[in-house]
């Protein structure tokens, strides 16, 4: 499998040193592989289990003409796009996460320059073997155990994140918001979409 993220398997950063081109996973693709390829090959997330994927971004991953409007005219406060569910993203996201049913992915625009989050709700129960928020939570650190640019996160001891808190670094930060109560929990990638999410 081509991993284009070096955190994704121990020989990749070699791979990557050594290669005379290197192609770069889109920001979305960075945080929607970054928090599910881990829970996949753990086996706590099935290949084929549905998954929806809702992700915000600073109008800068946009292109040209979105900069420009935002710069100039203020742009929109919030937008959602890509409602055909087509997104050019989807099959990145599908095969190098390890699914085998194409996820739902639900892209947004803020009015932020930079900085994006990128979260995946799940019912617990409905995973293989019923994992708690903690196992999810243990799984992704073990996966991503040494690597100096991604962290795993305890939380923030809020029921908030916002997304620019990494904005002009190399970090993904993932977290694990869980209800055990109600067996439901978030998963939430955040990264700079110009910096590791480019």
């Amino acid at each position: 499998m081509d991993l284009r993220l070096p955190e994704m398997a121990p020989d990749q950063p070699g791979l990557i040193a050594g290669s005379r081109k290197v192609s770069n996973p889109g920001c979305y693709p960075t945080g929607a592989i970054g928090l599910l390829r881990p829970l996949v090959e753990a086996g706590l997330v099935a290949s084929d289990c549905p998954i929806a994927i809702s992700a915000v971004t600073g109008y800068s991953g946009g292109g040209r003409s979105m900069i420009e409007m935002h710069d100039r005219d203020g742009g929109p406060a919030f937008e959602l796009y890509a409602l055909g569910l087509e997104h050019k993203h989807v099959p990145e996201i599908e095969l190098y996460s390890g699914l085998m049913r194409r996820p739902i992915f639900l892209p947004s625009v803020g009015h932020f320059r930079q900085g994006m989050l990128v979260s995946v709700p799940f019912y617990l129960d409905d995973l293989p073997g019923k994992p708690t928020g903690a196992d999810l939570r243990a799984a992704l650190r073990a996966f991503y155990e040494g690597g100096e640019h991604v962290r795993v996160m305890a939380g923030n001891g809020q029921d908030k994140l916002e997304p620019e808190a990494l904005n002009d670094t190399n970090q993904l930060e993932l977290y694990v918001w869980e209800n055990e109560a109600r067996r439901h929990a978030v998963l939430v990638a955040r990264l700079d979409n110009l910096g590791k999410g480019a």
